[in-house]
């Protein structure tokens, strides 16, 4: 089995996995995690420990953030700082309707990224003019989605925990309205909207196990055996893999489990009779 371990580049911040390779780790120390920009300093969240999923192609921890790495850090949170300070006063100066949401700084080549968000496409050649002049290096500005922007600026969801975008997940996966009408959720947009205003990446997580409920549960309305005798079905349960059934007998409504429950061809093949 691997091992692998979390760490994060700010304090609650998004979780990045890694290797320790054979670096013996504890929560709280400092490494160096490799980026395409090259090594930044990340602070370990999840000390490593054995997982039994296949997590190939994770990056390696090779080494222990020094002194100087540490040091480094530091200069680029403060010149992350300006950037932003700066950006948010030439943004008003030049009337752009922009909101910074995030800053990147690679020291090594005095390189500085600004992520914003904006209602449409904005011509900002002016403003990386006068923000490469005023930060003194090379400025590059990136606009980000509704889906970026939350998971870069992180916040609480609807649930109570941390956004899944900003600590553990990867990938944005597609999300329709068709899987919240799978799972019988009320199609309110304030009910099944994120942080974001689109669809809740949540959605998708549960999605397969209503899809594989709705192959092997009998219809609403359906005749159907149970151990107490027969009804019909009137409900489904799909997190308890139950069906409510009201009963002929008695009118009575019960919350049989679904493997219990048999329809008439699943009564017929069971009897090994015809099926009249």
């Amino acid at each position: 089995m691997p091992l692998m371990c979390a760490v994060v580049f700010q304090p609650q911040g998004r979780l990045y996995y890694a290797d320790p390779g054979s670096l013996t780790l504890s929560v709280g120390d400092r490494v160096l995690y490799p980026t395409p920009e090259g090594d930044e300093v990340a602070t370990v969240t999840w000390a490593p420990e054995w997982v039994s999923d296949d997590v190939g192609g994770l990056p390696v921890l090779t080494e222990l953030a020094a002194a100087h790495d540490i040091e480094t850090a530091e200069v680029s949170r403060r010149k992350r700082a300006h950037a932003r300070v700066a950006a948010r006063k030439l943004i008003r100066e030049h009337d752009l309707p922009m909101k910074i949401s995030g800053v990147d700084h690679v020291v090594a080549t005095n390189h500085t990224t600004l992520y914003f968000t904006a209602p449409h496409r904005v011509d900002f050649r002016s403003l990386v003019r006068d923000l490469a002049a005023t930060l003194n290096g090379r400025v590059e500005l990136r606009q980000l989605s509704a889906r970026d922007e939350a998971r870069l600026t992180g916040g609480i969801g609807s649930c109570g925990r941390e956004l899944c975008c900003s600590t553990f997940l990867v990938d944005f996966e597609p999300v329709s309205v068709r899987m919240a009408k799978d799972q019988d959720l009320p199609l309110n947009p304030l009910r099944i909207s994120g942080a974001c205003g689109k669809l809740m990446c949540c959605l998708k997580y549960e999605h397969p196990l209503y899809q594989d409920y709705a192959e092997k549960a009998p219809a609403l309305g359906e005749q159907v055996e149970t151990d107490e005798g027969p009804g019909t079905v009137v409900g489904h349960n799909v997190p308890g893999e139950k069906v409510v059934v009201r009963m002929a007998a008695d009118g009575r409504r019960t919350a049989c489990a679904l493997a219990s429950v048999c329809g008439s061809r699943k009564a017929y093949e069971s009897r090994g009779e015809p099926e009249s």
